[in-house]
């Protein structure tokens, strides 16, 4: 059996500790549901197709008729009438005849057939076929594509452009779905300030904040930025448990360790319960987990490119948790 690796079992253990599908139901209109996440199974409230159609053009008969034919015995059809797309019902026609349909016309049930028009030779309002022809060939029953009632789409999908599409063929312009998280965003150190200001000697520019909540965004959730904390403990630990009152999750960028102490090490564990500190491997230091009140606190390093890979191997690891999405953990790359 593969050795996992530590980053692996780090990702299982702090996502097997957040919550599954905590965010509750809320209806959206079927123009905002790109890109959210289904709260519950999705069932079709109709047949699709919702009724018998014709996939090609040309004359619908019964089969019966067809059965005796072949090139020595052309078996000739009388064209009684014709259906359109659109039209509520398809003409009856009887034993030797036949009703001119198109693409996408309406048909009843039985034991019919499509005749296309390259498969007969017309002369006016008569054609002849000469081979047999099977129960509802080129035909599209009702419901073949999706039964009333069936799961059109399961709880935890993100639903996609071509899911729109499918929805909105069954009649429905709302749809149910999990909140999207609230997420409060921290950036830390004494150097750190905020990106809209003039750099002075021994400061840098907040990048993590903005960078991060897009990464919020882009995973499905409404950052909020919580602010830039200095190395003040009892400071940090107050802003945090604040923000636990009002957001479904905490990201915290830089502040690993100052002055010798596990600073958010020791910040998470005075807020909740500490389950990775740190990963070994390579920039895994920073990678600190915990959870609080059933909340997710993902901490991930000051510099900016490993503070992106880490909410993306951690934060959105929560994300998929919280929404209810059944699917792998992230991976490295």
């Amino acid at each position: 059996m593969t050795e996992k690796s530590p980053l692996i079992e780090a990702q299982e253990k702090f996502s097997q500790a957040v919550p599954f599908a905590t965010m509750p139901a809320e209806s959206i209109a079927l123009s905002q549901a790109l890109g959210r996440t289904l709260h519950s199974d999705l069932l079709a409230p109709e047949d699709a197709p919702p009724y018998h159609r014709a996939i090609v053009e040309g004359f619908a008969v019964h089969i019966a008729d067809t059965q005796a034919a072949s090139d020595t015995n052309p078996v000739q059809f009388k064209i009684v009438g014709n259906v359109q797309p659109g039209d509520e019902q398809c003409p009856t026609f009887g034993k030797g005849e036949a009703v001119e349909v198109n693409t996408g016309s309406i048909l009843p049930d039985g034991p019919i057939a499509i005749v296309r028009m390259w498969d007969c030779k017309r002369e006016g309002n008569s054609f002849t076929i000469t081979r047999p022809f099977p129960p509802r060939f080129f035909i599209e029953d009702r419901g073949c594509d999706i039964k009333q009632g069936s799961v059109v789409l399961a709880k935890g999908s993100v639903i996609e452009a071509k899911d729109i599409g499918t929805i909105a063929s069954l009649g429905l312009d709302k749809v149910s779905v999990a909140r999207q998280p609230r997420v409060t965003l921290f950036s830390s150190g004494n150097e750190v300030i905020a990106h809209t200001q003039s750099l002075k000697p021994g400061s840098i520019r907040d990048c993590n904040g903005p960078m991060l909540s897009a990464a919020v965004i882009a995973a499905g959730g409404i950052p909020q930025f919580g602010g830039i904390m200095g190395d003040d403990f009892e400071g940090f630990v107050a802003a945090v448990r604040n923000a636990l009152k009002q957001s479904d999750m905490i990201v915290i960028s830089g502040g690993t360790a100052v002055g010798g102490r596990d600073f958010i090490s020791d910040l998470i564990s005075e807020v909740g319960e500490l389950l990775v500190d740190g990963v070994p491997m390579k920039s895994g230091r920073p990678l600190i987990m915990g959870i609080a009140a059933g909340k997710p606190i993902v901490a991930v390093a000051g510099h900016p490119p490993e503070a992106l890979r880490g909410f993306r191997l951690f934060g959105v690891a929560a994300f998929n948790r919280m929404l209810g999405r059944d699917v792998a953990l992230p991976v490295d790359n």
